[in-house]
């Protein structure tokens, strides 16, 4: 489906996955021991969002721009601050030009014991990613595939920290790499977090996704999925989930709050809607 992160750069996909990347932030610096974030897919680190690629679909505008738009209750407001904050750090108060992807908003959570490794393979992303994040010592960034990434660099020294996987889809292949890499990394670093990001375009590939994950006896693994239209046209992208493994204990009930408001707020037509299941641990496994 061809999702490059520059041409979807503030869409309700990245609202989703970056809040959820900004909570489970948020809970890995409540702890003093360092960690580290791996994000085998990073893009180009910011987005111009007057620029070409991000101007061609204008999706923040149904994403980001709404979002901000939107009066939120009080604990909602309180769970997307992270998320927020870090938005507002680059842009000046009342003028959204700027997005950062996923490896620029965890550059704004990182401690100084604190490290980040960015992989990205595509070249133009890949020298933008060097340029948007260099000069910072807690930072690595490799001109990498992120599938060799993901095989290569767990488990971390830290021994404490989240492995982001956000392939681009652009092969028919990358919902089996999903699993397949997940349970290769997974046998390596058992304790680590993990959130793995997939498109929603109908239930076919996200569901025999979650079967085979269930196939892979990991302890704990919570799915949360946001969709902003029905599935009634399978050419389009309708929504998007995220695999989180080994999740904070917090996270679950974060996003009881969260998804159900991100859905409200970013549905097309009153169409969005939201699933928070777990497919491992804390409860029966989910059917189907």
């Amino acid at each position: 489906m061809n999702y490059r992160h520059a041409f979807h750069a503030g869409s309700f996909a990245d609202v989703f996955k970056h809040a959820v990347l900004c909570r489970i932030l948020h809970y890995l610096r409540g702890k003093p021991a360092a960690f580290r974030v791996i994000d085998t897919h990073a893009g180009a680190g910011l987005y111009d969002l007057a620029g070409a690629e991000a101007s061609r679909g204008g999706e923040w505008h149904d994403g980001i721009e709404k979002l901000l738009a939107a009066p939120l209750p009080q604990p909602v407001a309180v769970l997307l601050a992270p998320y927020l904050d870090v938005i507002g750090a680059l842009n000046e108060r009342g003028r959204l030009k700027t997005y950062p992807g996923s490896p620029a908003i965890a550059r704004a959570w990182l401690r100084p014991q604190d490290r980040l490794l960015a992989c990205e393979l595509e070249p133009q992303a890949a020298a933008a990613l060097g340029r948007s994040l260099r000069g910072d010592s807690r930072i690595k960034t490799l001109v990498l595939d992120g599938w060799s990434a993901l095989a290569a660099y767990v488990p971390p020294p830290e021994r404490r920290g989240l492995v982001l996987v956000d392939p681009p889809f652009e092969e028919d292949s990358d919902f089996h790499r999903l699993s397949h890499g997940l349970g290769q990394a997974h046998r390596k670093w058992a304790t680590g977090i993990y959130a793995l990001w997939y498109p929603i375009k109908d239930r076919g590939e996200p569901d025999a996704l979650a079967k085979r994950l269930r196939r892979l006896a990991i302890g704990k693994i919570l799915r949360a999925e946001l969709c902003v239209a029905s599935l009634s046209d399978p050419t389009r992208l309708n929504g998007s989930g995220l695999i989180l493994v080994n999740p904070p204990w917090t996270l679950h009930d974060e996003l009881s709050t969260l998804l159900p408001a991100l859905a409200g707020v970013l549905g097309r037509q009153n169409q969005g809607g939201c699933k928070l299941d777990w497919l491992a641990g804390e409860g029966q496994p989910a059917p189907g």
